[in-house]
């Protein structure tokens, strides 16, 4: 019987911009050995491959899609590669699997089935913000995406901010990009002016903006963050 193959967690790049200027030699190494793939967007993935390995046979990958639309049942047999003793390759579409991303899924199968489960470094626009806030990085929570619907996305901000004057603990959450302004401006009307608020946005793109002050400070400006991947961390002392 075959000795089972590992399941390497691969991070990727946040945007657009050259892999190796964000990503370990580590990286490089795993895509060129391994052609099993659990990924969320086979094009973008096969683009990735090609960019980071460009001699590597495309014909030669075997992609399963992990995204909204893939049925659990079926997504039990992706690590089947494994049990027949083949390396493979979990990769989110931007930073690394399992963090705020569906990949975690098949991290908790690779457990079950006692496959070994390898993470890389790589960017994590999550804890990437947190490193550059000054805000509590001994405490914080990531809280994933706030309600859509106004009334109830004001209200769990305030939730979140009266957990953060509780707990002295950083709060951290995300949206959709295109809904970024409309978070902006409820942030400002809801928050306390005292409450500190730092926005991390296009995180290691040559447009990065890393910024934390009072929620009375960011009344003073202008922000743009209009369709670019944001983070948003409070913490009330």
């Amino acid at each position: 019987m075959a000795k089972p193959g590992k399941l390497y967690l691969i991070p990727t790049t946040l945007g657009d911009n050259e892999p190796l200027e964000v990503l370990p030699i580590s990286v490089k190494t795993v895509i060129e050995k391994v052609s099993h793939y659990i990924v969320e967007n086979e094009k973008s993935a096969r683009r990735f491959i090609k960019k980071i390995a460009p001699r590597k046979s495309q014909p030669s990958l075997q992609l399963f899609v992990l995204d909204k639309f893939t049925d659990i049942f079926e997504s039990q047999h992706y690590l089947e590669a494994c049990n027949q003793g083949y390396d493979m390759g979990l990769m989110s579409e931007a930073g690394v699997p399992g963090i705020a991303d569906p990949g975690a899924l098949i991290v908790q199968m690779a457990h079950k089935k006692g496959v070994k489960v390898v993470p890389l470094a790589g960017p994590s626009s999550i804890t990437m913000a947190m490193m550059s806030s000054g805000l509590n990085g001994q405490n914080f929570a990531f809280n994933g995406y706030l309600p859509i619907d106004k009334t109830e996305r004001k209200k769990t901000i305030k939730q979140l901010e009266h957990l953060s004057f509780e707990k002295n603990q950083s709060q951290l959450f995300i949206e959709t990009p295109y809904r970024n302004q409309k978070m902006f401006a409820d942030l400002l009307q809801t928050l306390s002016a005292a409450t500190q608020l730092c926005i991390a946005v296009d995180i290691t793109l040559s447009t990065e903006f890393i910024k934390t002050q009072t929620v009375q400070d960011w009344k003073k400006g202008k922000v743009n963050l209009h369709k670019r991947p944001a983070i948003f961390i409070l913490h009330k002392k």
